[in-house]
């Protein structure tokens, strides 16, 4: 009779009311083992008995977890995977469970990952594509689940789903492709090692599935841009042209106005921009001269992620800081961005980029073209800056433009009155050791220039580098001394 009375069970457990004397009655302890049954229709019964009375009910749930329901269930779907019923009264189990943190240990423990692909390949409804994706959508919240996920191919069988259902204007087929395209980015997001695993398996196919949707294109970049790209994997990304379809969106979106899209874009750009192997390829596939039809845009966050992203490729790269380092249009509008008063941090990044462009260049026309645009009084004033970082960056670049063409940036220097910033700084008892270490730097550099070297001079520095000689600071100390030696003639 046990078969008719599991039938029962679930049947009466239909009625709400029902729910609370199954429970009293311990009914849920007495289903579990028949989920062991080699009896398909008693498992049928059983697996809709419990889920019917533990529906909602979360502390019966954690009870169902503890005496080891997962693997009962997990094993349904492995043994019984042609049977449309066990199958579907398995997988709305795992949806009520799945949730629980309880719940995805264990499954971590299990095979569910290469199970779930199965299901996915052979389900033709779109209900049951639905509830697969439900509860694929709770374990890519689990680090370990996301990486099983991936290494059993859900992206690669997403992809096919994808593809097939492109182009279809049904309903139910659009409700699948976002929920398809939801669960790609859930795999991308979160831990570094998941994401450069999908990457490294990502197809062209994938890649222009991303692109193809629109709707979710946004969170598609953003989760590019959560990840310290390998080597290997940015190269990877440049095999499958993501670059350009980064690019090909930025431009797009410039046109219509989408000013998330071009963050987010913006964003993954940046993040693949941090390798030196990306920066040279990015290069060479011209992004810089891309990505800069996006300078006339009138949205701050644009403008911020535009200069972060122009920063991270000059960072180390000469070529990069030669190229964006002689285009007047973009020298142009960063002297307009430094000259700004605003809250939203463009003024102080665009300053970043010009020290950054005149620090990693090796050109003269560059530093002519940065004077001639009058980028240099901008980076004198940020030698004064409240930020110990933005200093040392201005300071550096100074000294590095010094060293390449003084002659070009001797008169921007008396004009903005360089020298006397730069005693201050030597004054100041709160300038930190190694600003006043980059400022004799750059001090040196100046001694170079005859009128320089009479304000110097005039300005009694010497008797400020003496006062230096005795810091607390070795560093400090040893510049002092060789600024002095310097300034006497005798080095």
């Amino acid at each position: 009779c046990a078969v008719k009375a599991a039938h029962v069970l679930s049947e009466i457990a239909k009625n709400e009311e029902m729910k609370i004397p199954c429970i009293e009655a311990d009914l849920v302890l007495t289903l579990i083992p028949l989920l062991e049954s080699t009896d398909q229709e008693m498992l049928l019964h059983a697996g809709r008995a419990i889920g019917r009375i533990c529906y909602n009910n979360c502390s019966l749930q954690e009870e169902l977890v503890k005496v080891g329901v997962i693997p009962s269930l997990v094993q349904i779907l492995t043994d019984y995977a042609e049977s449309e019923p066990l199958v579907h009264v398995a997988l709305l189990a795992l949806y009520n469970l799945a949730d629980l943190d309880s719940a995805k240990e264990a499954l971590s423990m299990t095979k569910v990952a290469e199970q779930l692909v199965k299901q996915l390949r052979r389900a033709e409804s779109h209900e049951r594509l639905e509830i697969v994706f439900e509860v694929l959508q709770a374990l890519a919240e689990n680090d370990t689940l996301k990486v099983q996920l991936v290494d059993a191919g859900v992206p690669e069988v997403l992809s096919e789903i994808l593809l097939r259902l492109q182009g279809s204007s049904q309903a139910e087929d659009t409700c699948i492709v976002k929920a398809a395209s939801d669960l790609i980015v859930s795999l991308l997001l979160g831990g570094t090692t998941t994401g450069a695993r999908l990457i490294a398996n990502f197809t062209k196919e994938m890649v222009r599935l991303v692109i193809l949707y629109p709707s979710k294109m946004e969170r598609h970049y953003w989760s590019l841009s959560q990840h310290q790209f390998t080597d290997g994997n940015c190269l990877r990304m440049f095999q499958l042209g993501v670059i350009h379809q980064l690019l090909d969106v930025l431009e797009k979106h410039a046109r219509s106005g989408d000013t998330s899209v071009q963050q987010a874009a913006l964003s993954a750009l940046q993040s693949l921009a941090v390798p030196v192997v990306s920066k040279v390829q990015l290069l060479e596939e011209g992004v810089a001269e891309r990505i800069e039809a996006l300078l006339r845009s009138e949205s701050p966050p644009v403008q911020f992620k535009l200069l972060g992203t122009l920063r991270m490729l000059a960072d180390g790269q000469a070529d990069a800081a030669e190229i964006l380092g002689q285009d007047p249009l973009l020298l142009n509008r960063l002297v307009q961005w430094c000259s700004a008063s605003d809250p939203s941090g463009i003024c102080r990044e665009a300053n970043r980029l010009l020290a950054s462009i005149l620090h990693h260049n090796r050109s003269q026309e560059v530093v002519k073209a940065i004077q001639a645009a009058q980028g240099v009084k901008h980076l004198v004033s940020m030698t004064t800056s409240e930020h110990a970082a933005m200093q040392n960056e201005a300071l550096t670049a100074l000294a590095i433009a010094s060293a390449i063409d003084l002659e070009t940036l001797e008169e921007s220097f008396k004009e903005s009155q360089l020298v006397q910033s730069l005693h201050k700084l030597l004054r100041d008892d709160n300038t930190s050791p190694e600003v006043k270490y980059n400022s004799m730097g750059l001090l040196c550099r100046l001694l170079n220039s005859g009128d320089l070297r009479q304000e110097i001079e005039e300005d009694k520095i010497k008797d400020t580098l003496e006062q230096l000689c005795s810091h607390s600071n070795v560093n400090v100390v040893k510049e002092a001394i060789t600024t002095l030696q310097v300034l006497r003639g005798e080095t």
